[in-house]
């Protein structure tokens, strides 16, 4: 009398495509052009999306019109979160967020970087941290003259110094500055990465590893040319914009930096 069984023979349910919240930092691809990139925010009612190469454009937000991790999604833009949502309750060293503390007047102890990039990493994930315990950091010119700059400092029982060095592995040439320094009231620290920017997780930036530059070309340049940009300075820009929390960098960069925080608020 009806016919055949619903349930039965070739009938089939209507796949549903998943609606996600467009979160920033969110990877995915846009279906029609292959456009793939980082979700930065949000114009006119589009997602606005940031490719490896800090190339952004502007996808509206279609019914099935992205891909993530290669299955449809429908795309949206997340609800505004409540008062209760965006109170931090971890800083992005992951420590637990202490609200309404205001910074402590600066210790006599320091931590001493390579440059002035290191320092920005360094900000961006240690800073509220450094903050609250008073310990400023300070960028050097290389580590070249440490030797000499330790002395200058004149580290003591309450003026303890912490140095974190790019590339010190065993028979470097940063491992034979770093052994003449031998004050009790100094900690070095580091890690096994030519540059700071090579501490940071290759996939934080959205690429599968860091390129190998050949013997005798400059580092930083050659990491430019195999990417694709033009300056350094542009590389940089990008690279510290992945950064979040120490989940984007690497592990012997955390170890090295809690070590030498713990050194230098340690009062004897």
């Amino acid at each position: 009398m009806y016919g055949e069984d619903v349930l039965a023979g070739n009938w089939r349910r209507r796949k549903v495509t998943p609606e996600v919240d467009a979160e920033p930092d969110l990877v995915v691809e846009d279906a029609d052009s292959g456009f793939c990139g980082a979700v930065v925010g949000f114009e006119m009612g589009a997602v606005v999306l940031e490719d490896r190469f800090g190339k952004r454009r502007n996808f509206p937000l279609l019914p099935a019109a992205f891909l993530l991790d290669g299955q449809p999604v429908t795309l949206r833009k997340p609800a505004a979160a409540t008062p209760r949502q965006q109170t931090r309750t971890r800083t992005a060293s992951g420590s637990t967020a202490v609200q309404g503390v205001t910074a402590r007047v600066a210790r006599a102890s320091r931590i001493w970087v390579e440059g002035i990039h290191d320092a920005a990493l360094v900000e961006r994930i240690w800073g509220d941290d450094l903050r609250i315990e008073g310990v400023v950091v300070e960028p050097l010119d290389g580590i070249d003259e440490l030797e000499h700059e330790v002395a200058a400092f004149g580290p003591g029982p309450g003026s303890r110094l912490g140095v974190l060095v790019d590339h010190l592995v065993p028979g470097s040439k940063e491992s034979r500055i770093v052994a003449k320094v031998t004050s009790p009231h100094v900690l070095v620290t580091g890690h096994p990465y030519v540059d700071i920017w090579q501490a940071v997780k290759p996939a934080a930036i959205g690429i599968r590893a860091w390129p190998v530059v050949p013997p005798g070309r400059p580092w930083k340049e050659g990491i430019c040319a195999a990417l694709g940009v033009a300056e350094p300075a542009d590389m940089w820009r990008r690279i510290l914009s992945t950064v979040r929390s120490y989940k984007d960098v690497e592990t012997p960069l955390v170890n090295s930096m809690e070590r030498l925080i713990d050194f230098v608020t340690t009062e004897n």
